[in-house]
Formats: structure tokens, C-alpha cells, sequence
């Protein structure tokens, strides 16, 4: 591309359920790990498209979207047990994610017991489902010919948590994954950043919102998930194949 400036993207990561594989929740038996891929201009769109949805409903832009409380209607989200604001809520927030063309979903969905069969209790889940996300979302850039750069933001969980993490990738540049060499990765990703709930960045709500519609369809294929059939168009796939669906062991 000579002089001219690298595409940026930008992968927001959140999680659905812990990464607890010594006492978990028998009825929630899983991990999942959620990143959307977006360009630096579907951003911009994104960002003021759910501005504009928290000053139609709030009238500011200071409401964190949090998809645990919207689903049992708690704080700033008591406003959906109106019977008149809930649907019209609902219906706003699908019309900005059914812009399927404008992101991209990957995400890893570690099954508990059968991984712990399969493997160890102290495996690193969180650690594994990022190395899935990165290389997906790497083939994903790959896969547009562009010369790009991935900035990756997570969610901060806690100063030893965002610590491992981060020396987890610091290790990943190193050695690579799997199927992504050393240096493919460092040309590939950029910053990598944890960041608060509170800092209100619309990428990490956009994963919020859909980690858990992700993770009830691993959890009950057949039960109908009206959020999820809204995001699956916008699961990494290539040739057919839906590559940022992944389930561990499978």
C-alpha cells in the first residue's frame, strides 16, 4: 500500500460465565469468550448509533449497556419494565446489530466438564479462547487483502487477572498459535488493552450484548434465541465454513 496509512480495526472481547473450572455452576457449565471485529469507520457508526439510542431512552449517553441487567431489568434498566419502553428498546438495539455487514463475530465456548475430562482443571480457558479469537480474527483481516492492524480491547476483570492475560499474549508474539506464526501476529495486532466497564466504550457493550445469546445457544442448540439468530450472520465464516463459532472439546 506504499505510504499509505494501514487499515485499523479494533476487537472488543468480553466473556459470558467464568473461567472457574474447579467449582462451577452445574446449570451454566461453560466459559465463553466473545470478540467483535470492527472497522475504525464502523465504529464511528456503531458509537453513534448507540448514543443515539441512550438519549432516546435515558436522554444521555452515560448508560453503560449491560446485557445482565437489561435481562433482569435492574438499575438504570427498570425503565424496560414499562410494557410500552421494553419492546421499543428491544427493537432498536436489533435494528444497530442486524448491520450484519458491519461487524464481525468470533467467539470460543469452553464446555466445562468434558474439558476437564479431556485436559486439566488448571488450564488456562480464558488464555485458550484468546488465542481462537486472535487467529480468527486475523484470518478475517487476511481474508479482505487489506493491510491492517488489529487494536485488541478486553474487559478488565482485576489487576492479577489483566496481568496473567497480558503475559499470556506477551508469550503468544513469541511463540504464535496454532495456525498464526510469531510474526503474522506482531504485523497483525496492535495495542492490546484492558479496559473498564465504566470507561463506556460502545465496542465492549456491543460484546457484552452478544457473549450471552452466544453462550445459550451452546448451552440449548434448539431453544429458540431470537438474539442470536439476529448476530449469526455475522459469525466469521470463509467458504462456507463458520470458522468464529468454537467449541472446545468438540
Amino acid at each position: 500500500m506504499g505510504n499509505q496509512a494501514k487499515q485499523k480495526y479494533y476487537l472488543y472481547i468480553d466473556e459470558c460465565g467464568d473461567q472457574n473450572l474447579e467449582n462451577f455452576n452445574p446449570e451454566f457449565p461453560i466459559f465463553t469468550l466473545c470478540g467483535v471485529l470492527v472497522s475504525r469507520e464502523n465504529k464511528k457508526k456503531f458509537e453513534a448509533a448507540f448514543n443515539a439510542l441512550k438519549q432516546e431512552f435515558w436522554g444521555n449517553e452515560d448508560v453503560i449497556i449491560h446485557s445482565r441487567d437489561i435481562r433482569r431489568c435492574k438499575n438504570e434498566f427498570q425503565v424496560l419494565l414499562e410494557p410500552e419502553i421494553k419492546p421499543r428498546f428491544y427493537t432498536r438495539v436489533n435494528e444497530i446489530l442486524s448491520q450484519n455487514e458491519a461487524y464481525v463475530v468470533v467467539a470460543c465456548t469452553i464446555l466445562k466438564e468434558p474439558f476437564i475430562r479431556l485436559f486439566s482443571n488448571t488450564e488456562d480457558v480464558y488464555g485458550l479462547s484468546l488465542s481462537y479469537l486472535l487467529e480468527r480474527s486475523i484470518f478475517c483481516v487476511d481474508d479482505k487483502n487489506e493491510d491492517a492492524v488489529i487494536d485488541v480491547i478486553f474487559e478488565k476483570r482485576g489487576k492479577n487477572e489483566d496481568r496473567n492475560l497480558t503475559k499470556f499474549y506477551n508469550g503468544l508474539r513469541v511463540t504464535g498459535t496454532k495456525w498464526v506464526d510469531a510474526e503474522r501476529l506482531q504485523s497483525r495486532i496492535g495495542a492490546f488493552t484492558a479496559r473498564s466497564k465504566k470507561d463506556n466504550l460502545v465496542g465492549l457493550q456491543i460484546a457484552d450484548l452478544i457473549a450471552y445469546p452466544i453462550a445459550r445457544k451452546v448451552l440449548n442448540a434448539d431453544a429458540p434465541n431470537p438474539a442470536f439468530d439476529i448476530i449469526k450472520p455475522s459469525i466469521y465464516a470463509s467458504n462456507g465454513a463458520l470458522l468464529g463459532f468454537k467449541v472446545i472439546p468438540h
